[in-house]
């Protein structure tokens, strides 16, 4: 019993023998042969460089000018600037059909009549009768002026021709609803009746569309009330017919905000004379509020926020020509888009930021050093704009590709089809510019 505490400070002595030894092997001093004496000397110069070479590894782009585009996205509707239901007023029969399914009409073109015998015979009563008052009106004047009548009797004959008038313009009021007449230009839809069918005054015939221009309607957040007016443009994309947009005008703005959505309605023009597009349509509308040139912006990887200021870290020259300094930036940022952001002030056009690596910066000012180009990923790669980084030659891999900005894309990509077809160009004014009829 009385060895066990000898035991315990056996192990505890070897214990502490060994973290010294071990401690002593890592943080020996490094010795290298004198070139002239032979003899080992300590190399405070390599434990200097060693230090420089610690600077921490980041990736770097560049500040680049382009072109953005203020706006907001949303979905829409496609509608008739003008559409209608044709029912009649009355009850009645049909007799003739003067149009076909799917046909332009006139304003004033008689599209559908019913059978109007009845009313007619009402109308030829109601003329005879004005025919015999009158007679009698200007019998009775005759007389009166020779002392025959008295004034009553004109009075009466009067009075009589104007109800006689009155009669007959309701007979013909009446046999004018028996026809059915197109209120404006447009194409007509699929009729449900045919000749012979008894309608019910309401009953539905055909409905008849101005195609010429369509409306878009569609709803925007409540914040972009101050930003769009009257006149102003938006992009109008069909899921229906993809690869392809149109250009809407913005007509008019609902002043009532949506209590449900806190959203305004929104209405746009556009140009459809060529008969490209339906109503009903679902639509992809982007409302342009604006658009800048000269635009700065960096990838969004660069950005830094914290609490309610923004940060990017600058790169400045360094201590020699393979190192750089990271500074801090506060900036101001403007639009985002998809893998950029707006620089509105703090920056200028050139500028190197850091884009990954940034939790490596300890403080403003600290040296840093870009990655190699032939190294995947590499800083170098993705600020030069020529092609992709080359292949790692040891592992045969590609590397990563550059980063490429929204002005570039643009330059490459192919032009998206506008609306019109250059084969074909409708004639006349716009339809969206002019007053409706």
């Amino acid at each position: 019993m009385a060895s066990k505490p000898l035991y315990v400070v056996i192990a505890v002595a070897g214990i502490a023998a060994a973290s010294a030894a071990a401690w002593w092997y890592q943080h020996r001093p490094t010795t290298a042969p004198d070139a002239t004496s032979g003899s080992t000397t300590s190399a405070p110069a390599s434990s200097a460089s060693g230090g420089a070479n610690r600077a921490p590894v980041v990736e770097v782009a560049r500040v680049e000018m382009t072109r953005l585009t203020d706006d907001a996205q949303a979905v829409g509707s496609l509608r008739s600037r003008q559409s209608v239901m044709l029912r009649p007023e009355v009850s009645g029969r049909v007799t003739r059909i003067n149009f076909r399914d799917g046909e332009r009409v006139r304003r004033g073109q008689l599209l559908v009549q019913l059978d109007d015998q009845l009313p007619l015979a009402q109308v030829q009563q109601a003329r005879a009768e004005l025919s015999i008052a009158r007679a009698n009106h200007k019998r009775n004047q005759d007389l009166v002026g020779q002392g025959f009548i008295s004034q009553r009797s004109v009075d009466e004959s009067a009075a009589n021709l104007q109800v006689a008038e009155a009669k007959l313009a309701l007979a013909e009021a009446t046999a004018a609803r028996l026809k059915i007449v197109a209120p404006f230009d447009g194409i007509t839809g699929i009729r449900t009746v045919n000749v012979g069918d008894y309608l019910k005054d309401g009953a539905d015939i055909v409905n008849i569309e101005d195609l010429d221009a369509l409306f878009v309607d569609f709803r925007l957040p409540e914040r972009f009330q101050g930003k769009l007016q009257p006149g102003r443009q938006a992009l109008v994309q069909i899921d229906a017919l993809p690869g392809r947009r149109w250009t809407a005008v913005v007509q008019a703005i609902d002043p009532l905000v949506d209590a449900n959505g806190r959203s305004i309605g929104i209405r746009g023009c556009i140009d459809n004379r060529q008969l490209q597009l339906r109503p009903g349509m679902f639509a992809r509308v982007t409302a342009v509020f604006g658009e800048r040139d000269h635009a700065m912006v960096v990838p969004e990887e660069a950005i830094v926020p914290q609490g309610n200021r923004v940060f990017v870290y600058r790169l400045a020259d360094g201590p020699d020509q393979d190192s750089k300094t990271a500074q801090r930036v506060e900036v101001k940022v403007g639009l985002r888009r998809p893998g950029q952001v707006e620089i509105v002030q703090g920056l200028k056009a050139g500028d190197m930021v850091v884009t990954a690596g940034q939790q490596r910066i300890q403080r403003d000012g600290m040296p840093v050093r870009m990655m190699d180009s032939g190294r995947p990923g590499s800083g170098a790669s993705q600020v030069a704009g020529a092609g992709p980084a080359p292949a790692d030659p040891a592992s045969g891999a590609a590397s990563a590709p550059r980063r490429v900005l929204a002005s570039q894309v643009s330059e490459a990509a192919p032009p998206v089809a506008s609306g019109s077809r250059p084969e074909h160009v409708a004639a006349g004014p716009n339809p969206c510019n002019v007053a409706k009829k």
